[in-house]
């Protein structure tokens, strides 16, 4: 769009690229979460539930400083990783991040209530029949739960491609590295003359969080049904 300011393709581009290696990270170890919360009790689980969805209640400004002290350059992780040509602060990648961080909680959730809502006597019965755990989990556990597994990758994507606090709290706003669509919009609202971006940049906005949560519903009716 010429007349903006702005480049709207780059910041499109770069947003869906941050939500997509937010989801894509975030997946394994959300999974991993949600499964020892569905099916295992020990002693802490209330708490550790409570730290995994601590970012949904805390400030995003919070969970970026916090990135911020533990992978900047000076942080005791960025400090250790940036020897061997791992930087998080300020980059696209750290961007990628702090989506991660911030969507993981519905990740979790999703997928948890899936696992809660299936029936694990199927589990069990693979298991007498001699699958093991990895066959158990991709040819029954997994099939089962997928519904669960769209919604919670595709909100996970859409809150991605909302997230502002945590982001530019963590690797700033630099255009073409980590200026995602949230923060070329909060830069355009402080030019003057810069509505006409910004709302443009709003509306472009609201049409791909609508398309992310379309595609879930549409996706998560397609697995339940069992359609190829």
């Amino acid at each position: 769009m010429e007349g903006l300011g702005v480049d709207v393709a780059q910041v499109i581009g770069l947003s869906l690229k941050v939500a997509f290696w937010s989801v894509v990270v975030s997946l394994p170890p959300a999974m991993a979460v949600a499964w020892v919360l569905a099916r295992r009790e020990f002693p802490g689980k209330v708490l550790v539930d409570a730290v995994v969805h601590l970012p949904l209640v805390l400030p995003p400004v919070v969970v970026g400083f916090g990135l911020l002290l533990l992978l900047g350059r000076q942080g005791p992780l960025g400090s250790l990783l940036e020897p061997i040509g791992i930087t998080f602060a300020f980059k696209w990648t750290g961007a990628a991040l702090a989506a991660a961080v911030m969507g993981f909680p519905l990740l979790v959730r999703a997928l948890r209530l899936s696992l809660e809502a299936m029936d694990a006597r199927l589990e069990w019965a693979a298991r007498t029949l001699g699958a093991g755990p990895w066959r158990v989990f991709f040819t029954v556990t997994l099939p089962l739960i997928l519904p669960g597994v769209v919604t919670g990758v595709l909100l996970s994507f859409a809150r991605s491609l909302g997230e502002f606090g945590a982001t530019i709290t963590f690797v700033s706003n630099i255009p073409g590295e980590t200026q995602t669509l949230p923060l070329a919009i909060y830069s355009a609202t402080q030019v003057p003359g810069g509505e006409k971006a910004a709302l443009a940049l709003s509306g472009i906005s609201v049409v791909l969080a609508l398309a992310a949560l379309a595609g879930s519903e549409w996706l998560a009716r397609r697995a339940k049904r069992g359609a190829p």
